[in-house]
């Protein structure tokens, strides 16, 4: 596959996270365990049609057990942390600080072997955490919304050390997520069975989300993100993520379940700046 076409399937993924906090919000009361099952099966199935269509069925096998632990820990950690800070913490605030896995990706790739980081990598990091205390500092919060910003924290972290170790799985097949998909939604249910109870979507709209979920942001996105990152421009599928703060954010004010205001503004503007330029930095560095 070109390096353009790769880096292009890249970017529709970035498009879709964009609508993972909007679906989210659409889909409760449906409990994180259940809506990770329900949308890890639509993925899952997404997955099992795209293998057997290409014929590479036989290839899964060959991928150590390893792997499959890993893309599996990675995909369920994730949205666990995702879905339940949603579900206590503001949504606006939540989604910005959620998406400040492009910068960790960003400094997590400065250490990986031939990288290094810079002054301009620090600054960038400097100024995209001054966004997150911005939104933290801004709201009168109880300890119910600290710990849904600090879930939403640490899902960031979580992505960001799948996103740069998948750097390291270069020849293993995108099919493989697949599986992730697969595993992380038979997990997901066990926990739901062990830990809460079962409530599915009480509206129409609810339904829609949550499908849309599986379908989209918790289900194409893996595929086409993973194609992305293997065979594709990562400097620029890098750049080209820091838009997704604000276009989710846009997208929850447009929908009218977050208020536009100077805070937002200003935060998103920080948050995006700051992760720019540490990718610019990134760029300059591998132009050298």
């Amino acid at each position: 596959m070109q390096r353009r076409r790769a880096t292009l399937i890249g970017f529709t993924a970035i498009l879709l996270w964009a609508l993972l906090a909007l679906f989210t919000i659409g889909s409760a009361p449906v409990p994180p365990f259940l809506l990770n099952a329900i949308c890890f099966s639509i993925g899952g199935a997404i997955g099992v049609v795209w293998t057997l269509a290409t014929g590479q069925g036989a290839v899964l096998r060959r991928v150590p057990l390893r792997v499959y632990l890993f893309g599996t820990v990675g995909l369920f950690g994730y949205h666990f942390l995702y879905f339940t800070a949603f579900r206590i913490a503001p949504a606006a605030e939540t989604g910005l600080i959620a998406y400040l896995w492009p910068l960790f990706i960003v400094l997590l790739s400065g250490l990986l072997p031939g990288e290094r980081l810079t002054a301009a990598h620090v600054l960038g990091a400097l100024i995209a955490f001054a966004g997150a205390a911005l939104i933290v500092l801004g709201r009168e919060g109880g300890e119910t919304n600290a710990l849904g910003l600090i879930l939403a924290f640490g899902c960031a972290i979580t992505w960001a050390v799948y996103s740069v170790a998948s750097r390291f799985l270069g020849q293993v097949p995108t099919a493989s997520v697949t599986v992730y998909c697969l595993a992380t939604a038979a997990l997901s249910l066990l926990a739901h069975l062990a830990l809460e109870d079962t409530v599915w979507p009480a509206t129409t709209l609810g339904w829609a989300s949550t499908l849309a979920l599986g379908f989209g942001p918790v289900g194409l996105a893996f595929f086409t993100w993973d194609i992305g990152m293997k065979k594709g421009d990562i400097q620029l599928l890098g750049v080209a993520s820091y838009a997704a703060p604000l276009l989710s954010t846009l997208a929850l004010v447009v929908a009218g379940i977050a208020s536009p205001s100077l805070l937002l503004l200003v935060a998103a503007i920080l948050i995006t700046g700051g992760a720019a330029l540490a990718a610019w930095a990134s760029a300059k560095q591998g132009q050298a």
